[in-house]
């Protein structure tokens, strides 16, 4: 098991942002790579209720179990590696591995037994080191939607603020009310279904 916090900014990007973006980190095709996360939560979305969320990040041939739970700054995030067989048979059959992850999940009061898998979400990511802070290109696929987003993920939350919002301005990017990967994948899954 492994933990870190993670201080991050992120804000929704038009298709042509997105490629001014590119264009202004010098980042080309072959900087890309791919990923997809698997999400997991009970039908009353008990761990939203917890401002949590649980996926499967399979990248690389690896798969990471990761929860996400808010911290005084930041979110914790704790990762704990699946092997293909334990990430297939969560996803494809609902069969949890029992772990410290899970366990940071029954510490919540939730039921394990509840948890059901909702979908996926797969990111073509480019990313880009600027002195202490990590510059996250993304597009996005989920369900039957697109989108496009700036991720700044910064040590410090206060001067990292401060120089995501001196970025976005310089470019002439507007400040976009911007949901996480699970908040929109979560809504447009709902609006599926309604």
């Amino acid at each position: 098991m492994v933990q870190e916090i993670e201080i991050e900014f992120k804000n929704l990007l038009t298709e042509e942002e997105f490629f001014m973006l590119l264009k202004f980190f010098h980042l080309k095709e072959a900087d890309f790579f791919e990923q997809e996360n698997h999400y997991f939560d009970t039908k009353q979305f008990a761990l939203k209720e917890h401002h949590s969320n649980l996926r499967i990040r399979q990248k690389d041939g690896k798969y990471i179990l990761t929860l996400k739970e808010p911290a005084p700054v930041g979110i914790l995030e704790t990762h704990e590696e699946l092997t293909e067989i334990e990430a297939r048979k969560f996803i494809e059959q609902g069969e949890i591995h029992e772990g410290q992850v899970i366990e940071r999940v029954k510490n919540m009061g939730i039921n394990i037994k509840e948890i059901a898998y909702f979908g996926s979400l797969s990111t073509r990511r480019a990313e880009k080191k600027v002195e202490d802070s990590l510059i996250v290109l993304d597009h996005s696929r989920y369900l039957n939607k697109e989108d496009y987003e700036i991720e700044f993920e910064v040590i410090n939350e206060i001067t990292g603020r401060e120089t995501f919002l001196q970025l976005l301005q310089k470019l002439d990017i507007p400040i976009r009310e911007t949901k996480n990967k699970v908040r929109r994948f979560y809504e447009e899954k709902y609006r599926s279904l309604t």
